[in-house]
C-alpha cells in the first residue's frame, strides 16, 4: 500500500469518528431564528463559510497588489 492511501484512511477514519461523537441535535439562536440541527453539519457549514471567505479574501488581496 502506498503512504497516499494510508494517509486517505486515516483522514477517512477521523472523520468517521468526528462525525460519531458530534450528532447530537443542538440549537443555535441567532436574534429571532432558532435553528436545530447536528453539530457535524454546523462544523461543515461553517468550515464551508471559512473556506468561501479565504478564498474570496485570497483573491481580494491578490488583485488589490497588481
Amino acid at each position: 500500500m502506498n503512504y497516499k492511501m494510508i494517509i486517505i484512511l486515516v483522514i477517512l477514519c477521523l472523520i468517521g469518528i468526528l462525525i460519531i461523537q458530534n450528532a447530537e441535535i443542538v440549537e443555535i439562536q441567532v436574534y429571532f431564528w432558532t435553528i436545530a440541527m447536528s453539530r457535524v453539519l454546523l462544523m461543515l457549514i461553517l468550515l464551508a463559510i471559512g473556506v468561501i471567505a479565504g478564498w474570496m479574501l485570497r483573491g481580494y488581496f491578490k488583485r488589490k497588489k497588481t
